[in-house]
């Protein structure tokens, strides 16, 4: 039986690929568990320095498998929430991870798909994707923490124009609301992918976990406790061998050569 999720690693770089090209990897009840799986192994993988979420065959994540619901539809309301415990769960993981997670985006991205990339810490998509905020499109309201994430992305109004219509837009317009970081030709995008997930491997692991754990608690703390937040996670850096390769190379004018240490 084809596994319904990839995981491989290589060089430090966890690549997590969503298998169920027929349907546009539509999330299913084993999809879903394989999810919070793989975002966890890859989290808790001291190994890792790098994840990386791509989607096989034609698309990234479609959403969730409307003929799964359609063939569960009165038992939904109580299967919801099981499932939504493993698909939070992952998301947790992939927020909480010490790692830079990059999301690798093409061809359909909607519902719980849009769901997983905004989770995630840098978003590259190829030209000609297209994303939905299906929800409404079905009768629910969105998971996966997109009415979370996307306000703060886009602003209040966008982010319920987004969600409420549920129209589909293209990888430029979704660049322009600061939701995705790059959009580029489909047949360099998987070498720019490449590319990024190898430069950020390459860079100081500890000061890549500080900033990221710094940003996301940005979005909760005042000012007075995040400035407190600051200082000590940069002692924490100062304490690194890296942070000492980084500043001798920069007074010596070379690169540095960070060892994750």
């Amino acid at each position: 039986m084809m596994s319904v999720m990839l995981y491989a690693v290589s060089e430090g770089i966890a690549t997590i690929t969503f298998n169920r090209p027929a349907v546009m990897n539509a999330l299913d009840a084993d999809m879903i568990r394989a999810f919070r799986a793989a975002c966890e192994r890859a989290t808790g993988d001291s190994a890792v320095r790098v994840i990386v979420l791509r989607g096989a065959g034609p698309g990234f994540v479609a959403g969730g498998d409307v003929a799964m619901f359609r063939d569960n539809v009165a038992a939904m309301a109580a299967l919801v929430p099981e499932l939504a415990a493993e698909l939070h769960h992952g998301i947790l993981a992939l927020r909480r991870a010490q790692q830079p997670v990059i999301a690798a985006v093409h061809g359909a991205v909607a519902g719980a798909g849009v769901s997983i990339m905004l989770a995630c810490d840098l978003v590259l998509a190829a030209a000609g994707t297209q994303f939905s905020l299906a929800y409404s499109r079905i009768g629910t309201s969105p998971d996966g923490g997109a009415t979370w994430f996307l306000p703060r992305l886009t602003g209040y109004q966008k982010a319920m124009e987004l969600m409420l219509l549920a129209d589909t837009v293209d990888a430029e317009i979704m660049r322009g609301l600061g939701v995705v970081n790059r959009v580029i030709a489909m047949d360099q995008w998987s070498l720019e992918v490449e590319k990024l997930a190898r430069r950020l491997a390459a860079g100081p692991a500890r000061a890549h976990a500080e900033t990221k754990a710094l940003a996301n608690r940005a979005l909760l703390d005042g000012l007075a406790v995040h400035l407190d937040a600051e200082a000590l996670a940069f002692a924490r850096c100062a304490a690194t061998a890296d942070f000492a390769e980084g500043v001798t190379a920069f007074a010596d004018k070379r690169k540095p050569l960070f060892k994750g240490r």
